[in-house]
This record gives structure tokens, C-alpha cells and sequence, in this order.
């Protein structure tokens, strides 16, 4: 995909460094298409099925993320995962501003911020997924237990897809909206299925 400088008419940029909502990016990372999602969806969908089979296979062991002044790692992972969902609405505040969704609110902090909290949010999930893969495994005896063991996956696998897909050109104009919305889904899906869920059942604390 060319750019084109206003009022030159047929003028390219392609030898200039790709720009974007989170860019600039290497000129040489060019996407043609729908062909240029082939590698970061497989890979997504790759990462997502291994993290599924091995929390499968792998035997359940006695590893927690238990942090001073919590009350036990269950309320480590619901805080944890509350401040992932909570940095994730900011992503989508700040994205649909970078978009122009937001009528002529549109600073020029929301890309950082954007980025930063995406950063942040993830950060903050990886000790989550090691109790949950480690201590825990796939489960999916209960409905509740299934949709947050799929979404687990599912978020990781299409963050790795995002990823892979930032730095890429020429891909249709759809493909981040709906892989980062995928993040997201994912994302909230986790938080309604345990932390929401356990501040419901057994309350709201530390």
C-alpha cells in the first residue's frame, strides 16, 4: 500500500518507513493482502492450540503466584487480571481516538498511551497464565471453567497474531480492528469468568 503526499498527484512514499496509529515500522516489513495475514494468523492459531494441549498434558503441579498482603493466590490473579482489564478499556479509549471515533478528540499522547497499556496489560497477565497453565491446567468440567480455559488461549494466541500484524503493509483495512477486538474479547472473557466470578462468590478484597 502507497502513500501519497497531498497535492502530488501519483507521488509514492514506499521507500519511507510505514506510519500508523502504533507505527513508524521498518520499510521492509510489507504485507500484500489478505496473503500477508497467512503467517501471523498460524501462528496465533498455533500459539493458541499449544498452550491448550499443554495445559492439557501437563500434570497439575503445587506452583502458585502468591503475593504478600493477598489473601491467597486466587485474589492475586483476580487483581492481577482486573488491572489487565481495566488497562484494556484504556486501549480501546485511546484506540478509537487514533481512529477518530471519538469525534475531534484526538491527542497526541493517545498512540504511547495505547502502546504503554497494551504493554502493561500483558505484563501483567503472565503470572496469571504460569498459575494457571502450571498449578491448574486445561480444565473444562464446568461451563465457567471451560470458556475461561478457551479464552486463556485465545487471548494469547491472538495477541501474538496483533503483534505480527502491526508491522505489516498493505493488509485490509479491518485486520487490526478485528484481532485487536479478539485481544479484547478475550481478555474480558478471563475476567468475567474468575475475578468478577470470585469477587461475586466470595467478596471483595485483598
Amino acid at each position: 500500500m502507497s502513500t501519497t503526499e497531498p497535492g502530488s498527484a501519483g507521488a509514492t512514499a514506499d521507500d519511507e518507513p510505514p506510519t500508523g496509529p502504533v507505527g513508524p515500522f521498518p520499510a521492509a516489513a510489507v504485507a500484500t493482502g489478505r496473503a500477508g495475514l497467512l503467517v501471523p494468523v498460524v501462528a496465533g492459531v498455533g500459539v493458541a492450540v499449544a498452550l491448550g494441549v499443554y495445559g492439557r498434558l501437563h500434570e497439575p503441579g503445587a506452583i502458585a503466584v502468591d503475593v504478600a498482603g493477598f489473601s491467597g493466590p486466587a485474589y492475586v490473579k483476580a487483581w492481577l487480571t482486573t488491572a489487565a482489564a481495566l488497562l484494556a478499556v484504556v486501549q480501546l479509549l485511546t484506540a478509537q481516538a487514533m481512529y477518530g471515533r471519538l469525534g475531534n478528540w484526538s491527542p497526541a499522547w493517545a498512540p504511547s498511551v495505547h502502546r504503554w497499556a497494551g504493554r502493561a496489560a500483558v505484563l501483567l497477565t503472565v503470572p496469571v497464565v504460569v498459575h494457571c497453565l502450571y498449578a491448574l491446567g486445561f480444565e473444562y468440567d464446568r461451563t465457567r471453567v471451560l470458556l475461561h480455559s478457551v479464552a486463556g488461549c485465545l487471548f494469547y494466541g491472538a495477541f501474538v497474531t496483533k503483534m505480527l500484524c502491526l508491522p505489516r503493509r498493505g493488509l485490509p483495512g479491518w485486520t487490526l480492528p478485528v484481532v485487536g477486538g479478539l485481544v479484547f474479547g478475550a481478555l474480558i472473557v478471563l475476567w468475567l469468568t474468575a475475578a468478577l466470578w470470585l469477587f461475586t462468590d466470595q467478596g471483595v478484597h485483598l
